[in-house]
């Protein structure tokens, strides 16, 4: 068992083209829409479960806040659909890359930001100075409060990527540890392999 154990988060390539394009765009097709009047048990399954998430989501916001539901619907779905999909044996998970979690995160951070700033910005401006705060204090706290704010989509993607990759590392790791107990003793390797 000589494997890399980070083999798996590299990115696939066939003749020297990046596979990524069709990877990404793979669960697209796992969400079909029907164009009849009267759909098939898994569309209405899907359909029922997008409303049940999103009035879940939705239902504490006000009409403004509520504009961001196809958004965040969509990438709740992406997100999800993608790391299922890495479940699967010998294919890509692409939100193992850092590049594609900020890809994701610096513009849904910058349109919130940008919202807050513009619909309530004396709200906005009230985060970078806590009430209370000593007078010769504030210059350094505001600067403290801007870094944090521009940290937050790095953190984000950071996370995602960390959560992500462990999960596939400890899959790979309790998989590989069923294969060696295989030989040394089958009820342990039996016991292991549902985890």
């Amino acid at each position: 068992m000589n494997e890399n154990l980070f083999a798996s988060f590299i990115t696939p390539v066939i003749l020297g083209l990046p596979l990524v394009t069709l990877i990404v765009l793979f669960p697209s097709l796992l969400f079909p829409t029907s164009n009849r009047l009267v759909s098939n048990r898994f569309v209405t399954l899907q359909q029922w479960m997008l409303q049940l998430v999103s009035k879940q989501m939705m239902s504490i916001h006000n009409s403004k806040g509520q504009t961001w539901a196809l958004m965040l619907m969509s990438l709740i779905l992406f997100i999800g659909s993608t790391n299922l999909l890495g479940l699967l044996p010998h294919s890509f998970t692409p939100t193992t890359q850092l590049s594609m979690n900020l890809g994701m995160a610096i513009p849904l951070w910058a349109g919130a930001v940008i919202t807050g700033f513009r619909n309530k910005t004396k709200a906005s401006l009230a985060h970078f100075l806590p009430q209370g705060t000593p007078t010769p204090l504030v210059p350094m706290l505001v600067i403290m409060e801007t870094i944090s704010l521009f940290i937050q989509p790095v953190g984000l993607g950071v996370r995602l990527t960390a959560n992500i990759t462990a999960g596939h590392l400890l899959s790979h790791l309790i998989g590989g540890a069923t294969l060696a107990l295989m030989g040394i003793s089958t009820t342990t390797a039996l016991i292991t392999l549902p985890i």
